[in-house]
């Protein structure tokens, strides 16, 4: 097995590469991985570089110490007084979520701890989730006279209106059977083993097409607030664009020949 190896560290965020898997970590262990406008900065700018690496196939996230994040860090609020500081306070704040969606690279939350307002909104951003027994998730913006504005977006596409709502509503905790039931994260092991199975699922991605995964990803989020008939269309689209690669001539050559495929390319 191809050993970790220590990319780049800023102070708020760790980014280390495992063979073709990127991972980050949320390095403010002392706040929960509290979301300051630093962290939310320097998370993204992390996120566009495995992007822009070639040889990463996979991202996951996770957070140190005893939690995956809790949220916006509020000691930030006096240092802004207009709406248009607050609004540009957040709009950095949630940037990692527009990222996520728009990178063909997909990215898996594994979560421990607590996942609540920012932190619960980064999970639901991310493309797939891996949950460990024991953590707690809410919305708790209501809470302290604010509402999960940014985190209600991807969390409207992971649960049911109603589920999304009692969320955002009430601000209360749901502990991880729950939440996996709900529809928020794709595994639920135990705390132990959360490493292990981020690892496994991020291994079973890495082994397919880069350059499929990549362009499969962002067709479906291309296509996935379109119209049925324009979403198939836009999807014939892509797909055929997807014929051209050097990779769907290898994948398909292998299968024939009834050899693995050596993908060396993400077109």
């Amino acid at each position: 097995m191809v050993g970790v190896d220590p990319w780049h560290m800023t102070e708020t965020v760790t980014t280390e590469r495992e063979g073709h898997h990127g991972k980050i970590t949320l390095a403010r262990p002392e706040a929960m991985n509290t979301f300051t406008t630093q962290l939310a900065r320097e998370l993204d700018e992390a996120l566009g570089t495995l992007e822009a690496d070639k040889s990463i196939r996979v991202v996951s996230i996770r957070g140190a110490g005893k939690a995956f994040s809790a949220g916006i860090e509020l000691r930030e609020y006096d240092d802004y007084e207009t709406k248009e500081a607050y609004e540009q306070w957040v709009s950095t704040m949630e940037r990692p979520f527009v990222t996520i969606a728009e990178m063909g690279t997909p990215v898996i939350a594994s979560v421990h701890g607590h996942a609540v307002a920012n932190g619960l909104g980064l999970l639901a951003a991310c493309d797939l989730a891996v949950l460990a027994e024991g953590t707690k998730l809410g919305a708790t913006a209501p809470k302290v006279g604010l509402f999960c504005m940014g985190p209600a977006v991807p969390l409207m596409d992971s649960v049911t209106q109603k589920r999304c709502l009692e969320l955002l509503l009430t601000g209360d905790l749901i502990d991880a059977q729950t939440a996996y039931e709900w529809g928020l994260a794709n595994r639920l092991v135990p705390e132990a083993q959360l490493a292990t199975e981020t690892a496994s699922l991020a291994e079973r991605i890495a082994e397919n097409s880069p350059t499929a995964v990549q362009l499969g990803k962002q067709a479906y989020y291309e296509t996935e607030p379109l119209p049925y008939g324009e979403a198939i269309e836009r999807s014939n689209e892509r797909f055929g664009a997807l014929c051209t690669t050097a990779d769907a001539a290898e994948g398909i050559d292998a299968f024939l020949s009834g050899r693995e495929p050596n993908w060396t390319h993400r077109d």
